[in-house]
């Protein structure tokens, strides 16, 4: 019995540790005030063509705090040139219809509410459907201070497979 009351103890001291790390947690963030980017105070800007085919636009929606976020409009057949995240990306599908590829797999289809989550390193490229516009939140963080590495562009043979 004794060994259970040991070993109960002993399991509860991490436990410990760490909701008492939680609680003071709080008290430190409190000293920090939240940050608001208002909408419009970042200039936009078209995709630059080395980085994508087609008419692309990319809003920045936040930079200034880990990790960088934009709103990128692609129109009807835009994509981005194959490219590698070195933390990974996260993009959230907003509007239209757009096309995505890991190298190696098969050009997929997302719509509206699809979250596309790439690992970091892992080469691909996405952009708007052949006839429809697209719009995600590319959401990414930096290492080494660089968030992207671009790559050769999509030729159209591989985005019409």
């Amino acid at each position: 019995m004794k060994l259970f009351a040991i070993v109960g103890a002993a399991l509860m001291l991490p436990l410990s540790a760490t909701v008492l790390a939680q609680a003071a947690a709080p008290a430190a963030a409190a000293d920090q005030d939240m940050v608001i980017t208002r909408a419009g105070t970042q200039p936009a800007g078209k995709g630059p063509v080395q980085n994508f085919t087609g008419s692309v636009r990319v809003d920045p929606l936040f930079a200034a705090h880990p990790p960088s976020a934009a709103y990128v409009t692609f129109e009807p057949g835009a994509r981005s040139a194959w490219h590698t995240h070195p933390l990974g990306q996260v993009l959230v599908v907003t509007a239209g219809a757009g096309r995505v590829q890991q190298w190696g797999g098969k050009v997929q289809e997302i719509r509206p509410g699809d979250v596309v989550w790439t690992p970091p390193g892992v080469k691909h490229w996405h952009g708007a459907a052949p006839t429809t516009a697209l719009t995600h939140i590319a959401i990414q963080e930096a290492a080494a201070g660089k968030n992207v590495a671009w790559m050769e562009k999509v030729s159209d043979e591989q985005y019409g497979q």
